[in-house]
């Protein structure tokens, strides 16, 4: 009797994840997907590689869309760790420095966005609030790709910050934001 109120009760659990918007991929660093050309709006995004991605711009955050899938097959979870870019490989690992504050996170890029002109990236909610720019809704920040230890990969992957970063100089913050600044727009 018992094995077979265990089996109903697995049973149970697999339907009720079904109806909870289930089939999901598994949050999982492999495979990367780089995925083809699309166009969003009259753009055509080109995903690429780009290992040695280091960008200045402006961050933007979403959170409305808790249990959608991400672009990647994951469940969006919008307390978590995550951000959206238009063509980095999914997973990626970013450093995002807000330019404000010299506040540095690491974040796991698995959706595809933002797609509003001058965003760079769109940042979870979780990860405007580890940022400090959840309140302004949208700040300039330099995204740069990077590779995180194992331990970092393992507690982004479970929704929890990777390890705190030393914020960034008052010095290399300026240069920062002079080369944002002066960039033609």
């Amino acid at each position: 009797m018992r094995k077979h109120v265990i089996i109903g009760s697995a049973a149970l659990a697999m339907l009720l994840s079904a109806c909870a918007g289930g089939n999901f991929r598994p949050v999982a660093d492999t495979p990367v997907r780089i995925g083809p050309a699309y166009a969003i709006r009259g753009t055509t995004y080109v995903p690429a590689a780009a290992p040695t991605y280091d960008a200045l711009g402006y961050a933007s955050w979403y959170g409305s869309e808790s249990g959608n899938r991400t672009a990647n097959g994951e469940q969006f979870r919008p307390g978590w760790i995550t951000a959206a870019h238009t063509t980095l490989p999914l997973p990626t690992y970013v450093e995002v420095t807000a330019l404000d504050t010299g506040r540095r996170i690491i974040v796991r890029v698995n959706d595809r966005g933002p797609f509003a002109h001058g965003r760079i990236i769109d940042l979870s909610r979780g990860a405007a609030e580890q940022l400090g720019i959840k309140a302004q809704g949208h700040a300039a920040v330099r995204v740069r790709r990077v590779e995180p230890s194992d331990n970092d990969r393992e507690r982004l992957r479970k929704g929890k910050p990777a390890a705190s970063l030393e914020r960034v100089s008052e010095r290399e913050l300026q240069r920062l934001r002079a080369q944002m600044f002066a960039a033609p727009r």
